[in-house]
């Protein structure tokens, strides 16, 4: 069975709204709300960004069965791993089931704004995957005592454990991350920014065979893809409100370490509308984002993310409501 996800764009929108936006789509049969972590934004003009751990206690308290949780977090410098792990132990013992982390290697602004410096791509992967043991080992061991490569414990115990398990998903666009996806997490989370074939035909083997590795049953593991999309009647307004993502696009961002947002923002303006247009899907009509949605099923994702810049939320949430999610629903069914 399919599942729909909602996208809260903490860089976008106030703690308000984004409550407000979380608590519609709940009722228009949205499934989970995944919060963007961030320490500075994709912007400087007109943008938020507020701290995702504490605003998703809030979205899981308004709504009634909505699964929480980060999209994604990254444990490699701002965040010891150990201290993921309590914040979403707590989270998980709080809501029982309705809880779960997205993990990944993060972006320049979250971490070289703290003083560190940006590590390569190879440190950044590492890191990662010594974090996720170090995640897992506290919530599943007493009393752990590690001396890694980057990370350190010495006898550290979690007192406040999760009821359940914690889902854990991580980030993957390559497949030397996707391997590891395979290997240590519960799910695979990532984004509609290159053809589908990319992941049916090389991150999707790349996991399988992480997992394989491990032990696991790639088939039982989650996979979820955000969607990006802007829609209003007016497909100039529907444009013009999905401008303020332009600089995710742009490859100066990464190669060269940018983590001013007003940097960014100013990379982000020589991406031209054409380019946006073939990542986004900028529309006013509810088929197209139903045609790429199910483009994502049809490739194998369990379940789509919608990750909305349009200029009326509340509007595009009820058309997702009555004209998308029912359809999907309907038509992947099984």
């Amino acid at each position: 069975m399919v599942s729909f996800g909602w996208k809260a764009a903490t860089e976008q929108y106030s703690l308000e709204d984004l409550l407000e936006h979380t608590v519609l789509a709940e009722k228009a049969g949205i499934d989970s709300v995944w919060a963007s972590d961030h320490f500075l934004p994709w912007a400087d003009t007109g943008a938020h960004c507020a701290f995702a751990w504490v605003w998703l206690a809030s979205a899981a308290e308004k709504t009634k069965n909505m699964i929480v949780g980060t999209g994604v977090t990254a444990p490699i410098l701002r965040y010891h791993p150990a201290i993921v792990a309590q914040a979403f132990a707590t989270l998980g013992r709080m809501y029982p089931g309705r809880v779960r982390l997205g993990l990944a290697t993060g972006e320049p602004m979250n971490e070289m704004p703290l003083g560190y410096d940006w590590p390569s791509p190879k440190e950044r992967i590492d890191r990662l995957e010594e974090a996720v043991m170090i995640i897992r080992m506290l919530w599943e061991q007493d009393w752990v005592t590690h001396r890694g490569k980057y990370y350190h414990l010495r006898e550290a115990k979690l007192y406040t454990k999760p009821k359940r398990p914690v889902p854990i998903y991580m980030a993957a666009f390559t497949p030397e991350v996707a391997n590891l996806v395979g290997k240590y997490a519960d799910g695979y989370y990532t984004f509609l920014g290159k053809p589908i074939d990319f992941f049916r035909d090389t991150l999707f083997p790349a996991v399988k065979n992480g997992a394989s590795q491990a032990g696991k049953d790639f088939n039982k593991m989650g996979s979820a893809i955000e969607m990006l999309f802007s829609f209003d009647e007016d497909k100039d307004k529907a444009l013009a409100s999905a401008r303020f993502w332009k600089a995710t696009l742009s490859p100066a961002i990464t190669k060269h370490a940018v983590y001013d947002p007003r940097e960014i923002e100013e990379n982000g303006r020589k991406v031209s509308d054409e380019t946006m247009e073939r990542t986004w899907v900028i529309t006013t009509d509810p088929q197209d984002i139903t045609k790429r949605a199910g483009e994502c099923f049809r490739a194998g994702f369990k379940q789509v993310v919608f990750m909305s810049s349009s200029p009326n939320q509340h509007k595009a949430i009820g058309m997702l409501g009555k004209e998308v999610v029912p359809h999907l629903r309907q038509e992947f069914a099984r």
